[in-house]
């Protein structure tokens, strides 16, 4: 099963080849990672389709095509030069790295956290928490800690 890790690889990836849209598998963690990247400007757009295109209409995902589905995320330039420069994983799977409240207030005041370096202004934080995934501010908003699984800037 693809990981976090796995998706920011290849969004990475996808913009360091100038790629208009990539497909990544659909997965409901891969979709709500996009939806982060979506809302904070970082993608164009989010889309499902199978592993040739994405859907013109939609298509539910049943047991005969799970395997064929992707989601495409259509990757955004400014001026010819990507928006996302750079995104790595966090948590690895030798090293989770499990966040309270207040070591996520340092971390996105900009300040060293658990061997983690603060956050850059225009940066932004992937978290995992009870309330689902959601960026490090919206976290911060509703007092929730959790796993740290990757940062953009």
């Amino acid at each position: 099963m693809p990981r976090h890790y796995d998706l920011c690889a290849r969004v990475q990836n996808g913009f360091r080849a100038r790629l208009p849209r990539i497909a990544v598998p659909d997965t409901k963690m891969n979709l709500a990672i996009a939806n982060v990247l979506y809302r904070e400007g970082f993608i164009a757009g989010v889309a499902r389709g199978d592993h040739v295109e994405p859907d013109a209409e939609y298509v539910p995902t049943t047991p005969d095509n799970v395997a064929t589905r992707r989601l495409w995320l259509d990757l955004k330039y400014n001026n010819d030069e990507p928006v996302l420069k750079r995104m790595s994983a966090v948590s690895k799977p030798s090293k989770k790295i499990v966040m309270k409240v207040e070591e996520l207030q340092n971390l996105a005041s900009g300040n060293r956290s658990q061997f983690i370096k603060g956050l850059q202004p225009g940066e932004i934080a992937i978290l995992t928490t009870t309330f689902g995934i959601l960026e490090l501010r919206e976290a911060l908003a509703k007092g929730a800690g959790g796993e740290v699984l990757c940062r953009a800037i």
